[in-house]
């Protein structure tokens, strides 16, 4: 693995369909924001020939280019697919965004692949948010690899940087997590700084040189191979540790030399099983030159070490009405089972579905069954429909190549399909099925929107559902109490690029607005109030009376109507228009506005006239009764408040339970967590944490998240209910 010093240019190149599960990889990239992630799925394409010499796709465009919006932000804010081929392999690059308001692109990535490249910045190290995909992974078993970047930074230091990665990922076992290659440095630059200009293999002790531009591969001299045989003494024992060979480890201890071959196999198996993580270096090309330093062992690392699709855990799958299907892994003959990992839509040719597949074979102008994905609570639509498929292709930049069929535990981008969404499955019409959605983070920061003018209100809805067919981190709420939209998002940098794209992609301009939290009124205490409605303007008039008594109930009751109306004073068939009076005002609000709840309205006594009574008048007596009660009561202002869970490092406890408090937040208990984490629970009023996913990220430096469910709503302290009231008295 990675001592060939072939490059094979005949087999390399631009990947179209697989033929066999067994010739493809499936590789997810993961890194923090700026990590060079990007940056090297160019250069591993430009060395397997999938590019020409200016970093350029053959056909136009460039590899990363997918979104203008990408663009203007520079920065990656979606799932990318790079299909490249490798000695006969097709390996799928899934290059995915590094900041943490992009993490369900991070996720589908993950359920696509079946094996992850970390990348990790020589100059900026491992970042809190990367350990934990880490352990995300190595819960289910992921085989992974590391790749230094960015080695050509003057402060960069692979030897510090693979020590730092040791303790990072290698917690359970250290060395288990070991460099393949050490870096060899050229000339000392003014600065102080040798630039690394190739790589020699601890394995195979050769030589490989990139300081032309190409790789050349030569043996070492006799004062280098010292330099290594630390290095080298601690791999194979870390290789062989792992071995399937138990004898191994006592030869070697033994003095008995071990083949090289023997130590590569038994690599390739370690990392393939996800026990071993090796180590690697990377730089994209210079200019005009056709290999970056480490790719070429990169992609040996990819196509000889990684598993094939046929080894990946089968995914949970049930029939429509929910009875498990056993399925043979990864069959392309067995029935179609695929899964939308992303929906993104293209000027030229609509929507188009990036697909995995899991089972079966997809041809292309094939009928399929789309199940939908159980989302309906965050604004998707639940849907089992037949869908035909449009073309299928490969993506290559911004163009796609068609391609006649794909086959089980290949990627393609599927046409036309109008109504799959992401996360949703595709199989046989006449076998339908559906598999287990993966694990989508909450949306939390609450996006109120409103349509800039009559036309943008006119498309809104439609771009809307669009959108969040798109994403499903995105969550779309019509509020009943506020009445605004609601875009729930991941973070700003989510809510921005939602606004952008609704922008420029669906033609919907929109105005920001404060967001609503739902608030509720109650009565302190007993009041009674008198409703007169009576007037006279020529025919019938109209003539109600009534008496009402108002008392506070416990929270959660609601709103109970008492009648105790004695002596006819209210004709029968008038009590339910009192009642309805009532119960409309208080949907209206008594004091600012907001719903009145968790009060008993007792209709003490009351009058009616035998022509001019009605059920009108009634209804408008029972609501100025109500509106009087309330004048000479003392009005609580309710809030609603979360019980919030907050899964935080140890480190960064004490601020994070200091800043809750300052949030008026009651805590309820901590609880210690594996991996040196705290769960902390607390109770905190919703109008103070509106924006607690940006306020908790900047706290806890990205490592922290939280969750929150509603709890109940209570009275609001009287100093924060007079400012809600005089903003109310100012927006009127």
């Amino acid at each position: 693995m990675g001592d060939k010093a072939q490059t094979h240019p005949g087999a390399a190149g631009r990947a179209q369909a697989a033929d066999h599960p067994q010739s493809v990889r499936n590789v997810v990239l993961v890194g923090h924001s700026g990590s060079g992630k990007t940056t090297l799925v160019e250069a591993l394409a430009l060395t397997a020939g999938a590019v020409n010499r200016a970093g350029r796709v053959e056909d136009g465009g460039t590899v990363s280019d997918y979104d203008d919006i990408e663009h203007r932000q520079q920065r990656s804010v979606q799932l990318s697919l790079v299909p490249v081929e490798w000695d006969g392999i097709k390996v799928n690059l899934l290059d995915t965004p590094g900041y943490a308001d992009f993490v369900g692109e991070l996720r589908a990535g993950l359920r696509a692949a079946d094996a992850a490249l970390f990348v990790v910045s020589a100059s900026d190290g491992v970042d809190g948010s990367t350990r934990m995909v880490w352990e995300e992974c190595a819960a289910v078993g992921m085989p992974r690899a590391i790749v230094i970047t960015h080695l050509e930074a003057a402060r960069s230091d692979f030897e510090e940087m693979t020590r730092t990665c040791a303790e990072a990922f290698g917690a359970d076992d250290p060395d288990a997590v070991l460099p393949l290659y050490l870096p060899l440095h050229g000339p000392q630059a003014p600065d102080g700084h040798a630039p690394v200009t190739g790589l020699i293999g601890l394995l195979s002790q050769k030589l490989f040189d990139y300081s032309t531009g190409e790789r050349k591969e030569s043996e070492p001299g006799e004062d280098q191979l010292p330099l290594i045989e630390e290095a080298r003494n601690r791999l194979i024992e870390g290789i062989i540790s792992e071995s399937e060979d138990e004898t191994l480890m006592d030869r070697y201890l033994g003095g008995e030399p071990v083949d090289v071959g023997t130590l590569i196999e038994d690599l390739e198996r370690a990392v393939a099983r996800g026990v071993f993580f090796p180590v690697l270096a990377a730089a994209p090309a210079a200019e005009g030159s056709r290999q970056g330093l480490g790719t070429v062992e990169l992609l040996e690392l990819v196509t000889r070490g990684f598993p094939t699709p046929l080894e990946h855990e089968t995914v949970r799958v049930t029939t429509i009405d929910g009875k498990p299907r056993e399925l043979k892994p990864c069959d392309p003959d067995a029935p179609l089972v695929a899964e939308v990992v992303k929906t993104s839509s293209d000027p030229y040719v609509g929507r188009l579905s990036l697909i995995r597949l899991f089972s079966g074979t997809l041809r292309a102008d094939q009928t399929v069954h789309v199940s939908g994905h159980g989302l309906a609570d965050r604004g998707h639509e639940d849907h089992d429909v037949d869908e035909r498929i449009g073309a299928l292709s490969t993506p290559f930049g911004k163009q796609q190549r068609p391609v006649s069929h794909v086959i089980a535990g290949d990627l393609a981008c599927v046409a036309k399909l109008g109504r799959a969404e992401t996360g949703d499955t595709l199989s046989a019409k006449d076998d339908p099925l559906l598999m287990e959605p993966w694990q989508m983070p909450d949306p939390l920061l609450p996006l109120a929107i409103q349509a800039h003018s009559k036309p943008d209100e006119d498309k809104l809805s439609q771009g809307l559902a669009r959108l969040v067919a798109e994403d499903p981190t995105m969550r779309l709420e019509q509020n009943q109490d506020t009445h605004q939209v609601v875009l729930w998002c991941l973070g700003e940098a989510h809510a921005d690029v939602a606004l952008e794209r609704l922008r420029s992609r669906y033609g919907v301009q929109v105005d920001v607005v404060p967001h609503k939290v739902s608030l509720r009124e109650t009565f302190a205490s007993k009041s009674a109030g008198r409703g007169r409605h009576v007037k006279q303007s020529g025919g019938h008039g109209q003539f109600a009376i009534c008496e009402i008594e108002v008392e506070p109930l416990p929270g959660g009751s609601g709103i109970e109507f008492v009648d105790k109306v004695v002596g006819g004073a209210v004709p029968r068939q008038f009590i339910p228009s009192v009642e309805k009076g009532v119960r409309a005002q208080a949907a209206r609000g008594v004091a600012a506005g907001h719903p009145l709840i968790d009060v008993r309205v007792t209709l003490l006594d009351g009058k009616a006239h035998s022509v001019d009574s009605s059920d009108a008048a009634f209804q408008t007596a029972g609501a100025l009764a109500l509106r009087e009660a309330a004048a000479d009561a003392k009005i609580h202002l309710l809030e609603p408040v979360a019980e919030v869970s907050v899964l935080v490092g140890d480190d960064f406890v004490g601020v994070v339970m200091s800043d809750l408090s300052g949030r008026r937040g009651r805590l309820l208990g901590t609880e210690q967590t594996p991996g040196g984490r705290t769960l902390i629970r607390a109770e905190v009023p919703e109008i103070e944490i509106g924006r607690y996913a940006v306020d908790l990220r900047s706290l806890s430096h990205g490592t922290a998240h939280f969750s929150r469910r509603y709890a109940r709503h209570e009275p609001m302290p009287p100093q924060v209910a007079d400012r809600v009231r005089e903003e109310v008295r100012k927006a009127s």
